[in-house]
């Protein structure tokens, strides 16, 4: 499948700041919000540091969106988020009004559009938006195993150390 040049591009964005929460020690999620081809919110997960579970990259770029554009309602706008947002951000997403979100890897554990939830694209909704996956699914999935794995060798190495 192909994407755009400008989804691929703004998809690259938030990779870079999910590449810099994976630095901090947080799961490598970034997200940005784009308005009339604007960055207007940006966001990577900041639940450990934030000590926050609501701290997720989704949340965290639409509350600096909301403060930049002092509303609460992000009509006409469109989310790039390198994971499929789980259930929490995906009514965020809904109650902001945004248009449009474009994930890149799918989420098989906690997924809010078909993975495990279909909050997303639910017909019950009084705001329907428009949903695409896949862009730059590869690298934001191999950014999620390798973070994880090496997490996985730490903490097997610490439990080795006497």
């Amino acid at each position: 499948m192909s994407f755009s040049a400008i989804d691929t591009a703004l998809m690259e964005q938030a990779l870079q700041l999910a590449e810099q929460a994976g630095g901090q020690g947080e799961v490598p999620v970034g997200a940005v919000l784009v308005k009339y081809g604007q960055i207007i919110g940006r966001g990577h997960n900041q639940t450990i540091s934030l000590s926050d579970c609501t701290a997720h990259a989704e949340i965290v770029a639409l509350r600096d969106a909301g403060l930049q554009q002092a509303n609460y309602r992000l009509p006409d706008t469109t989310l790039y988020v390198t994971l499929e947002p789980c259930i929490m951000c995906a009514g965020a997403i809904i109650h902001a009004r945004v248009s449009r979100v474009v994930y890149a890897a799918k989420d098989p554990k906690t997924g809010a559009d078909g993975s495990q939830f279909d909050i997303l694209q639910s017909p019950l909704h009084n705001h329907q938006l428009q949903v695409e996956q896949g862009v730059l699914a590869e690298q934001s999935a191999a950014l999620l195993q390798n973070f994880f794995r090496e997490r996985r060798a730490a903490h097997r190495s610490n439990r080795a150390d006497p």
